[in-house]
């Protein structure tokens, strides 16, 4: 019987992965810590907002597929980060947090797509 080799995780995946794991902390210390709900309690909230970003552990043996469903959940993040850096000031820097690692987090996912080769190795022409 042999074991099949796991294939090394590439270092563009590794800055995803933190990117993905630093964002669920955003949410926890956000919400949780720094600015608590006011008009919700705060287990929804945090169900609402830190759930779905565990969800793609599911998938975690394929780093790049559970990278890929973080990162489409991600723009949900993105859109909120925006949403509130427009708000008040006193939450303009987590917002702003939250939209350099959900961009972060999909470049690196992109960064790490595999271009399509010709029959000679080179990238095709355009």
């Amino acid at each position: 019987m042999t074991t099949a080799a796991r294939a090394p995780i590439l270092p563009v995946y590794r800055v995803g992965l933190v990117a993905w794991a630093l964002l669920v902390v955003l949410q926890l210390a956000w919400h949780a810590w720094l600015v608590p709900p006011q008009s919700m309690p705060l287990t929804l909230l945090l169900a609402i907002t830190v759930i779905p970003l565990l969800l793609p552990l599911l998938a975690i043996r394929n780093v790049r597929r559970a990278l890929l469903w973080v990162g489409i959940l991600s723009l949900f993040y993105f859109c909120h980060g925006v949403s509130e850096a427009w708000g008040s000031a006193g939450e303009r820097w987590l917002a702003i947090a939250e939209i350099v690692l959900t961009v972060l987090l999909i470049a690196a996912l992109g960064a790490g797509v595999k271009r399509r080769t010709d029959q000679t190795g080179a990238p095709p022409s355009r």
